[in-house]
């Protein structure tokens, strides 16, 4: 799930996703006061524009160029700082987005945490953390496209709950049914953690 994976998967349709924004996002920001918002893993930017669009200043990372040209392509005069990174290794800045979004963002397991402590690190004092991912209950590694994907080796929901102290509130923690679900979709259900930073 590295650099050459996602330039690969980018590079095989002219667009990937359905360019409209995730459900998890819009369900759970919406009446949120715009700030500062970070979005990570944005692909082609769908996200990053609709929190543009509602006043939200943006940075909008993912590791695959190819996909952070076509969002920016995409983007107009949306004002979003269109940011090539991998978790794992780029520092992100400390406390300093009012939203850190992270909705179907593949985070490997690793010792340390790195990734996950940095994304973590990156929300300010009153801002809220969003980290959803498919719900792979029933589903073998074998149904996804790369065939050494196991499901295990990523951080779920649960996974980023449990790493969470006393500086937090957990919000919402739930599974529930996706929204605007795509007919070739294999997962019907989502798990989505809502959390504030005290």
């Amino acid at each position: 799930m590295e650099q050459q994976f996602w330039d690969d998967m980018y590079r095989e349709k002219d667009q990937v996703w359905s360019g409209a924004p995730n459900g998890a996002l819009v369900t759970e920001v919406e009446g949120l006061p715009p700030g500062q918002a970070l979005d990570l893993g944005c692909g082609e930017g769908a996200d990053a524009l609709w929190l543009a669009a509602r006043g939200w200043l943006v940075t909008a990372v993912d590791i695959s160029p190819v996909a952070l040209a076509r969002a920016k392509a995409a983007a107009g005069d949306a004002k979003v700082s269109w940011t090539h990174a991998d978790l794992s290794t780029s520092a992100l800045p400390a406390r300093a987005f009012d939203l850190v979004a992270a909705l179907y963002f593949s985070v490997k397991r690793e010792p340390e945490h790195r990734a996950v402590r940095n994304m973590l690190a990156a929300v300010a004092p009153g801002g809220t953390l969003l980290f959803a991912h498919h719900d792979m209950t029933g589903h073998e590694h074998k149904h996804n496209p790369d065939p050494d994907f196991d499901p295990a080796d990523y951080y779920s929901p649960g996974d980023i709950a449990a790493m969470l102290d006393d500086d937090w509130t957990i919000v919402t923690h739930e599974t529930r049914a996706r929204v605007n679900m795509p007919p070739e979709a294999m997962h019907v259900n989502d798990i989505v953690l809502k959390a504030r930073r005290h």
